[in-house]
């Protein structure tokens, strides 16, 4: 433990809870809890996007898995940087004209029954918890990297920390805590890419001939198939992570924070700019780790990888570089972590608190209450849920969020805003079909079995091949939502009218009629 880190990390947990402070007297009404009262502008809420999807799975992870598996560890970004042309293009605007508070919300537009909303929320909450293993399970390894304690004790103080932003701050802490740490990143990561084309001359050229002698893969470093060997296995990745954003209850939270719909497209784009330059600098981050770190030094560290560029920025820059890198690195772990807390809180005190179980006849107070305690249930689960799973690449965890996101979420979406003859059975089947085969197919796949000790969960032959089923979970989610509304005989076309106008426009038939 040295004192240039302890420094830096009391520095950034003195800065975030200083902005909570300042956000919790701001933070008074459900509103202001759960969106900041609507309030931010498009290049603040692009900043704050970019800081919750730039989570440890991004730099810890993507890092260690180009640094280990090379063109294959670059899938990862390539799929979450195409993902925001889905959500700029299909989701963003109609979203924000729907929407209140959750994705509940911007479902029951169209469709107000509880067991649309009450499917709306298990599922926000299942995607949240795996999300939040992830995010919990880097942040572990990090800290008992940085400060030498064990892993249990790391993950119960980023716990204890994420909890104390969203009881106190709400999405307002959220937010600047997301904007600042975005900012820290980005200046952290061209730093280090920076150091490593030095180290190349500042020849890109030079920097991927040398690559193909830098490790024990050779050539084939450079090639895909070095991890993914299976073709079809790839392309369900892929199909994750590129429809999985769209369907992240705290990215989609995130585009009620604004006034209107032109800025929630604003800030998609300030977002997509943020991270595409951020991906394209993984290339150097992955690159720089496996040339001046290598695989026996990061595989030490973490089995998984996932202290690749912390341990890169120790080669190249020192303590100070390596103590800043892991103060940025917990920083965003604090941020993302905020957010996954404040989405699932809201599905569970929102939509089935306030609306479901209240019926909507709740007071400003008890819905700040709810919330808060919403936000502590969601953080002792998480925090039980990620004390086992320590082993895992949080790359890889991601992953299966996008899996549950683009399968259950994504079908009831489109559907709602584009499909005439979409009923609530059809809202139903589309989510349970989609949640469901995601789970299942993920608990027989060969992340879960394995016939190796050590290399999975259980010992076992899977049942499966596929790493990520998301190839055929998103096609049964489609196909869950067509045949239950086939199947059903309900039908509101003017209610889909209304709904049609509202998602393209933000104005309400309702309103004009009168």
């Amino acid at each position: 433990m040295s004192a240039t880190a302890v420094i830096m990390f009391l520095a950034i947990v003195g800065l975030t809870l200083a902005i909570t402070w300042w956000a919790s007297r701001r933070t008074s009404t459900a509103s202001d809890f759960y969106t900041a009262g609507g309030g931010l502008k498009g290049w603040q809420n692009g900043l704050a996007i970019s800081g919750d999807y730039l989570s440890a799975a991004s730099f810890l992870g993507i890092a260690g898995s180009i640094a280990l598996t090379g063109f294959d560890g670059f899938f990862f970004s390539l799929g979450y940087l195409v993902a925001y042309l889905v959500v700029l293009y299909i989701v963003a605007e109609p979203l924000r004209n729907l929407g209140k508070f959750t994705l509940a919300d911007m479902i029951s537009a169209r469709f107000d029954a509880k067991k649309v909303r009450g499917t709306a929320a298990l599922s926000s909450i299942v995607i949240v918890l795996f999300y939040m293993i992830a995010q919990l399970v880097g942040a572990g390894a990090l800290i008992q990297l940085l400060l030498g304690i064990d892993y249990w004790m790391a993950v119960l103080l980023v716990g204890f920390m994420m909890t104390i932003y969203v009881l106190f701050g709400g999405m307002t802490a959220t937010s600047w805590v997301q904007i600042i740490k975005a900012c820290l990143l980005m200046l952290g990561t061209v730093i280090i890419s920076f150091l490593v084309l030095a180290k190349f001359d500042f020849n890109i050229l030079t920097m991927f001939s040398e690559m193909t002698t830098a490790t024990d893969a050779g050539q084939a470093y450079l090639n895909p198939g070095l991890k993914y060997t299976n073709g079809i296995d790839t392309i369900s990745m892929l199909v994750a992570l590129v429809l999985g954003t769209a369907g992240l209850p705290h990215i989609l939270m995130r585009f009620f924070t604004v006034k209107d719909a032109q800025t929630a497209r604003s800030s998609v784009i300030w977002a997509t700019w943020i991270v595409g330059i951020f991906y394209v600098l993984t290339i150097f981050l992955g690159f720089g780790a496996a040339a001046f770190v290598g695989k026996e030094t990061i595989v030490e560290a973490n089995a998984a990888g996932n202290m690749a560029a912390p341990l890169l920025a120790q080669a190249l820059g020192g303590d100070i570089l390596f103590s800043f890198v892991c103060a940025v690195a917990f920083a965003t772990i604090l941020a993302v972590v905020a957010g996954l807390v404040l989405s699932g809180a809201s599905a569970l005190s929102h939509d089935i608190y306030g609306q479901i179980i209240k019926k909507g006849k709740v007071t400003e107070k008890e819905q700040v209450i709810a919330a808060r305690v919403g936000s502590i249930i969601i953080s002792v689960v998480s925090i039980v849920l990620a004390l086992g799973a320590q082993t895992l690449n949080v790359a890889f965890l991601v992953s299966l969020a996008f899996c549950i996101a683009a399968s259950a979420n994504l079908p009831v979406i489109i559907y709602t805003i584009y499909w005439k003859r979409f009923n609530t059975t059809g809202a139903v089947t589309a989510m349970l079909t989609g949640l469901i085969s995601a789970l299942v197919l993920v608990a027989v796949s060969p992340n879960v079995w394995s016939p190796e000790a050590g290399k999975a969960i259980f010992v076992g032959d899977p049942l499966i091949f596929l790493t990520n089923p998301a190839i055929v979970s998103v096609p049964l989610g489609f196909l869950g939502g067509w045949i239950g509304t086939l199947l059903s005989k309900e039908t509101d076309e003017a209610k889909y009218r209304e709904v049609e106008v509202k998602a393209q426009t933000g104005i309400s038939v309702h309103d004009v009629s009168h």
